[in-house]
């Protein structure tokens, strides 16, 4: 499975030590020059991801072009280029968790995979014990907002 990540996943999950689990899961995982710059700039200025680095094993590549429509939709540089990437080379999902991102990407009959997917998918691998202290460590070390309703259903997809 070839998959194109957004900067939002690649981030949380290195925050919280499990971007390993990417390699784990998918058979590629391939992101754009955009997502590269945003993460090298939030792991400089955002006190929570200070330090952080992309690991080796993902392969960079940039979109060859970006369609009109996706540019209509006024996502932020990386997603943009991360969704017309993920056209591009048929990719079998897009890695994203801001909203309108996954919202277009749908539309574009992309298949998503949200942080909280990858864990649940994780979980259901054997490659994690538990998804509930992932979660508490995304909430406090990531400082990702996860909605009470959306925290109760992973945990019970996950069977905790």
């Amino acid at each position: 499975m070839i998959v194109v990540a957004d900067t939002s996943v690649l981030l949380n999950l290195c925050c919280i030590g499990q971007v390993e689990l990417l390699a784990r899961l998918f058979h590629e995982v391939v992101i754009p020059v955009e997502v590269v710059a945003e993460f090298s700039r939030l792991a400089l200025q955002a006190s929570r991801f200070q330090g952080l680095t992309l690991p080796a094993w993902v392969r960079q590549q940039q979109a060859s072009a970006i369609s009109a429509a996706i540019r209509a939709a006024n996502l932020d540089p990386g997603e943009t280029a991360a969704l017309a990437l993920a056209l591009e080379i048929h990719a079998d999902a897009l890695l994203v968790d801001e909203r309108r991102g996954h919202q277009v990407a749908v539309q574009s009959g992309i298949k998503t995979i949200g942080v909280l997917g990858i864990l649940l998918q994780a979980r259901a691998s054997g490659l994690v014990p538990r998804v509930r202290p992932l979660l508490e460590q995304l909430e406090q070390e990531a400082q990702f907002w996860i909605a009470p309703s959306v925290r109760q259903r992973v945990l019970e997809l996950a069977g905790e």
